[in-house]
């Protein structure tokens, strides 16, 4: 028989984790935790995406990732002409190859897990 594994607990990770700036002048993204330690073949990662206004992000995804508004709200838009404007509780789903343009008229945090390694994003 294997061993147990114990679960991984982020208290008030929402309010408290701040993810480092990644494009332009407003884009934030970072992993909070990721399989990859356990799980190399087939890892996931999970974490915070903030977006503040100015700059929209156009961003090619090169994994499958699933995504949940906290916070906020964002104007997300696809290549097939597909908008939406999100709000808190609004789920996605970018698949693997998706080119998606985020905006925001003020700021939106965001919840990603994605199939892909720590960091790669």
């Amino acid at each position: 028989m294997s061993s147990p594994v114990a679960m991984t607990h982020f208290p008030k990770c929402q309010s408290t984790f701040k993810p480092p700036l990644i494009a332009n002048e407003n884009a934030y993204l970072g992993d909070v935790a990721s399989s990859e330690k356990i799980d190399p073949e087939k890892p996931i990662s999970c974490g915070f995406y903030r977006l503040e206004k100015g700059t929209p992000l156009v961003y090619t995804y090169t994994y499958h990732e699933m995504k949940i508004i906290v916070e906020g709200s964002f104007d997300i838009s696809d290549e097939t002409g597909n908008k939406v404007h999100a709000v808190a509780g609004d789920v996605f789903y970018f698949p693997k190859g998706a080119k998606i343009t985020f905006e925001t008229e003020d700021y939106g945090l965001a919840f990603y897990t994605g199939q892909r390694k720590e960091g790669a994003a």
